[in-house]
């Protein structure tokens, strides 16, 4: 999910102004300029990593580690179902599930009373609701948060293991007893089985685990900022090493998609800020305003959805991958394109700070990442190979790769098939 990039500070919604309706004190200037570049840097970080994992990735032949491929059709379809996702969210938090008190209510029903003169007459029967029973009041927005938590608690610490899992082997001793695990579960037998989950680790993963439990413990039970944001982070640098675009006009089809989404759910509605307030799950990255003032228990947040993480960094990595197609030892349109993500983050921020309003992100990032590296390939006469430039599915190609039996045989039975033509 996609969440605009949100201003708290002199007590708007976002920073969660305190009870009864009062606002926070201002936030001070160094307060506001950390909490920015801090936000900046850490988009800037899982883009940048997560683009250079990509690549690795891509040549990969680990099957559990395979990226998923994103075609024209699913980048049509996504800001659709983002959109159903986004407005059943905002329904079930607003509409079915109201966070509120009704003790002591007042309820008015209606009943008929006849009169002494045998009249029958229709009044007003004022009551409180602690009389009556709700059935959806047994589910509260706190036990659904309970369970959201627990689902990302498990989310998380598998993708925050993925992530450090690559430093982490720095630092394990060379005699270090490193075992290889298989997880596999398959449906059916015989011919007709088929793998639902093949996942290969080994004991330095297991030591990687048990260290992101420990992280999800913490956010489990305190739900820090900090805690929430290696989570954010682990599941940004995760997806733009795994959410790969198998070409730059479906990489354009997405994120125009998404522009638009964006655009209408902040400004044409207050859906996407509503949920990003309720919604108690690492699919943002915040930090304190009020940092400076209160240490860690600060808690004025400015925030950035991962969606505006995500996104644009999926363009940027498949950008990285067609530069190392060109095979010219250069990285043009990938620095071009991170370039023009800093740039569009920070007119992003700019514009916020200046209107004290929620931005959607995407409002400036897709043009910039979109318009500077085209601009770039113009000036060089490659917008033909730009966009002509195609990613094979990667699990065929790992097919491929490892020799296996049925590959083999599907590229020597289109062969003959040419041959006959």
């Amino acid at each position: 999910m996609d969440s605009a990039l949100s201003d708290p500070h002199n007590g708007s919604a976002e920073g969660g102004g305190a009870a009864n309706g009062t606002t926070r004190p201002p936030s001070t200037p160094e307060g506001i300029a950390l909490a920015y570049g801090s936000l900046l840097l850490m988009a800037l970080l899982p883009i940048f990593f997560g683009a250079l994992r990509s690549v690795r990735c891509a040549r990969g032949k680990n099957a559990s580690d395979m990226p998923e491929t994103i075609t024209s059709r699913d980048a049509a379809r996504f800001p659709i179902i983002a959109s159903c996702t986004l407005l059943g969210l905002y329904l079930f938090f607003k509409v079915y599930f109201p966070n509120k008190s009704y003790t002591g209510s007042v309820l008015k029903t209606w009943k008929t009373q006849k009169s002494k003169k045998g009249k029958t007459a229709v009044i007003q029967n004022p009551t409180t609701r602690d009389n009556h029973r709700f059935p959806l009041e047994i589910f509260s927005q706190e036990y659904i948060n309970l369970l959201l938590s627990m689902y990302f608690f498990v989310l998380g610490i598998l993708a925050l293991s993925h992530t450090i899992s690559p430093f982490m082997n720095k630092f394990f001793p060379a005699n270090f007893p490193n075992r290889q695990y298989q997880l596999l579960f398959t449906q059916g037998s015989g011919e007709n089985k088929e793998e639902i989950i093949n996942y290969e680790f080994d004991a330095k993963d297991l030591v990687c685990l048990g260290l992101s439990s420990i992280v999800g413990v913490w956010y489990l039970l305190r739900k820090h900022w900090i805690a929430n944001n290696l989570f954010g982070l682990a599941f940004s640098l995760n997806g733009v090493e795994l959410l790969h675009l198998n070409n730059v006009s479906t990489g354009c089809i997405l994120l125009g998609g998404l522009f638009i989404y964006d655009v209408f759910w902040v400004f044409g509605t207050n859906v996407m800020v509503t949920v990003a307030k309720s919604f108690e799950a690492p699919i943002k990255l915040v930090f304190p305003q009020d940092l400076l003032e209160k240490g860690l228990e600060a808690d004025n947040f400015a925030m950035l959805g991962l969606g505006d993480i995500v996104i644009p960094g999926i363009f940027i990595a498949l950008l990285l991958r067609f530069d190392i197609s060109l095979k010219k030892n250069t990285h043009t349109y990938f620095y071009t394109s991170f370039a023009a993500y800093i740039f569009g983050l920070g007119l992003t921020i700019f514009i916020m700070h200046i209107f004290k309003h929620a931005q959607p992100a995407l409002l400036y990032l897709v043009p910039a990442c979109i318009g500077f590296p085209v601009l770039v390939a113009l000036a060089k006469g490659e917008v033909t190979e730009m966009f002509s430039y195609e990613e094979s599915n990667p699990k065929d190609a790992a097919a491929v790769t490892e020799g296996s039996k049925e590959g083999t045989e599907a590229l020597a039975s289109k062969g003959l098939e040419k041959k006959e033509k």
